[in-house]
């Protein structure tokens, strides 16, 4: 059975982390990560459009060095813009000093408070070192558009089945996703309209931090 929420012992190894917004009323938050990227960010920007939704996208900084016109429709459309490293690194097989030198290279295309490790996956010495510069960010409704042995109707149950307000949702703008995402997405931003559920992208300035 495919675990669709962060497993229980990363969240009591992690409680400062953002996994949820419980206090949240009316609002779900939409995230993409991976982007940006030609083939699927210009197209799901449209879709946002169409239901006027604000999203979070957490973006490589590689991707955006090779597709800065995307990042600035993105933020030039009001979504939020979020860290999610330069290259991809794998946290738990990578040097506390390697991987947070990448998160900050990263920022140098990204320019945001907000980071989410790629995998989801963090050591407890990159986090201490990373919470003083960045709000880090995980979810608690995982969508699995990654993943080839997910069909694309599951996809779309997966999220579908777990809306509730406060939630933070996961989809990925790459071509890995695309197939996914293509079928997914339009039918997650229906469901949610007529569940009277709001839009909401996570506001960078609602965190305080140090560094």
């Amino acid at each position: 059975m495919i675990n669709l929420s962060p497993p229980r012992f990363l969240t009591r190894l992690f409680p400062s982390l953002i996994w949820s917004f419980p206090d949240e009323a009316d609002g779900v938050f939409l995230t993409f990560d991976d982007g940006p990227t030609k083939e699927i960010t210009f197209w799901v920007l449209d879709q946002l459009k169409r239901y006027d939704a604000k999203a979070t996208f957490f973006m490589l900084g590689k991707n955006v060095e090779l597709n800065p016109d995307i990042y600035e429709r993105v933020v030039t459309e009001g979504h939020t813009i979020g860290n999610h490293s330069y290259s991809h690194l794998k946290g738990w097989a990578t040097e506390t000093g390697q991987y947070v030198q990448d998160a900050d290279f990263a920022n140098g295309f990204v320019h945001s408070k907000l980071f989410r490790p790629p995998y989801g996956r963090i050591k407890p010495s990159q986090f201490r070192v990373l919470k003083e510069r960045y709000k880090i960010i995980m979810w608690d409704v995982l969508s699995m558009d990654y993943s080839k042995r997910v069909s694309p109707r599951r996809v779309t149950n997966n999220v579908v089945n777990h809306l509730h307000p406060g939630a933070i949702i996961v989809f990925h703008d790459s071509k890995k996703a695309e197939r996914n995402l293509r079928y997914a997405l339009p039918r997650v931003l229906e469901a949610i309209s007529q569940k009277g559920l709001k839009f909401k992208r996570i506001e960078q300035d609602n965190f305080t931090f140090k560094g």
